[in-house]
């Protein structure tokens, strides 16, 4: 049972580190979250401005991961260029592009009255 356990976090870990290896995207969002926390406990932002941080860049994280996800089935199933699969890949990148404005709209009005104050 522990050797099955282990097998599924090491399986884990070999798709997180692929995603981290071959997709740009995955690592800006990981650069903006490391600039995320760290204005976060500059600007000290409370516990629960904290939580709303966190789950944003977890979910951010998913998000781009499922993107991923299917655009690699998607160039396994059809190599060649094709309309369907160009549409199913542009509605992928549409739903993190949704996420992303909306993020950076709640971070704004998490960080931008604490980062005023700090500059008065």
């Amino acid at each position: 049972m522990i050797r099955k356990h282990y097998l599924s976090f090491k399986n884990a870990f070999t798709g997180l580190f692929f995603i981290l290896e071959t997709q740009t995207n995955f690592k800006i969002h990981i650069f903006l979250s490391i600039i995320a926390i760290f204005l976060g406990f500059l600007l000290k932002i409370s516990y629960y401005e904290w939580l709303i941080i966190i789950i944003l860049i977890v979910v951010g994280l998913s998000i781009e991961s499922l993107n991923t996800i299917i655009e690699e089935i998607a160039d396994f199933i059809n190599e060649d260029w094709n309309e369907k699969i160009k549409i199913i890949k542009d509605m992928a990148a549409g739903v993190m592009f949704i996420f992303a404005l909306g993020s950076v709209f709640i971070a704004g009005l998490i960080f931008l009255p604490k980062f005023f104050a700090y500059f008065k």
